[in-house]
């Protein structure tokens, strides 16, 4: 079906680009701001997400959610998926629900993370959903705390967050 010259692209026909928002750039958002124009696709998303199956499904302030369905490919020699999946899509939520709370001209790393894994991922398990949510910002330091969920809401891992603050 061709589509007509006024007519908007459906959400699978939309072209995501992946990259890095130039810092001039991200200095004059907000960090809600700047994620909120990341999902909408109006700023590129993470490159991360080129290679592993996850995106940036939800964000308010002070909450962000990924979602991601992972498959063999991530496995472990065990027959598992690895670990580090289930920890990137939590440090990928925990850290932009502590971006979202921030003012523009700041950014934030990743200081530290614990993960608890509760139960293993497969290729079978089907969707995952990661979500992060605040428990402290300062002007120096922000917490977060995280959940990974498949779609009845059974828990496969948890974990916290401490993130530095900083001038961009």
């Amino acid at each position: 079906m061709c589509q007509g010259e006024d007519e908007m692209p459906s959400e699978t026909e939309k072209q995501i680009s992946y990259g890095v928002v130039p810092p001039e750039e991200a200095r004059t958002y907000s960090g809600y701001e700047l994620i909120k124009r990341i999902l909408e696709g109006s700023l590129p998303a993470a490159a991360i997400t080129k290679s592993l199956p996850f995106r940036l499904a939800e964000v308010e302030p002070g909450r962000a959610v990924f979602a991601g369905e992972p498959n063999s490919d991530l496995y472990n020699p065990l027959g598992s998926v690895h670990g580090g999946y289930a920890a990137t899509l939590l440090d990928s939520a925990m850290g932009c629900a502590v971006h979202s709370m921030l003012p523009a001209g700041t950014g934030y790393t990743t200081l530290e993370f614990k993960i608890s894994f509760v139960r293993p991922v497969t290729a079978n398990t089907g969707p995952l959903r990661a979500e992060g949510k605040i428990i402290s910002v300062g002007k120096r330091v922000g917490t977060a705390e995280g959940h990974l969920i498949d779609a009845e809401g059974k828990l496969y891992a948890h974990g916290t967050t401490t993130c530095l603050i900083f001038s961009l």
